[in-house]
């Protein structure tokens, strides 16, 4: 996964242009939006430490549970303002700038929701996810079969969905990742695929 081509996309231009306008709209159908919501309630206990990343105006989390706190990371301030999950909201362009503004160990859980197809040094990012989620926790990537096609990278845009889950595992396995498992949620409209990794001590 060296080769920069991989991660080309048809639109090279900085991605805060792309991304000034709010964006206030679901981009997965509603059958998705609730099997990202029973991934979540499986695998973040309560009271957890989550960091939202790639965030928007919604995360998706569970309505009914309660969370020590939810850091929300994204590309827009408006869609962040908006969103009344977050505690936090931090403006940040993983794509120009891996390197994510925490502590180590400073959180129980990240999720990356139907964004990882956007990321041009996903590598880079998953080996800052694994620093900054502490020992124990998780991250958790879903995705469907949705994009932006001009911001989406050149492997994704090149792959199937089975390939698709295939990659984002490979992701998390080269940043060092363990026990990776595979989730899918297929039926009428959107389908959903979850992936779900444990960060070793």
């Amino acid at each position: 996964m060296n080769d920069r081509r991989f991660f080309a996309r048809v639109d090279e231009n900085p991605d805060d242009l792309f991304y000034r306008d709010a964006r206030l709209v679901e981009h997965i159908d509603a059958r998705a939006v609730a099997a990202v919501e029973n991934v979540y309630r499986t695998w973040i206990p309560p009271e957890s430490r989550v960091l939202d990343l790639m965030s928007s105006w919604v995360s998706h989390l569970p309505p009914d549970v309660p969370y020590a706190s939810v850091t929300g990371l994204g590309m827009n301030a408006t869609e962040l303002g908006r969103n009344s999950r977050l505690d936090r909201r931090i403006v940040h362009d993983l794509n120009a700038d891996p390197k994510l503004p925490f502590d180590d160990a400073a959180f129980d859980v990240a999720l990356i929701c139907v964004s990882v197809q956007y990321l041009t040094r996903p590598i880079e990012v998953m080996r800052e996810l694994a620093r900054v989620v502490r020992a124990g926790g998780r991250t958790i990537v879903t995705f469907s079969n949705r994009c932006f096609p001009t911001k989406a990278v050149a492997i994704w845009q090149a792959t199937n969905d089975d390939g698709h889950v295939r990659l984002v595992e490979g992701y998390l396995r080269e940043a060092g990742w363990s026990d990776v498992r595979a989730y899918a949620h297929v039926g009428r409209g959107d389908p959903l695929y979850a992936l779900v990794a444990e960060r070793l001590g």
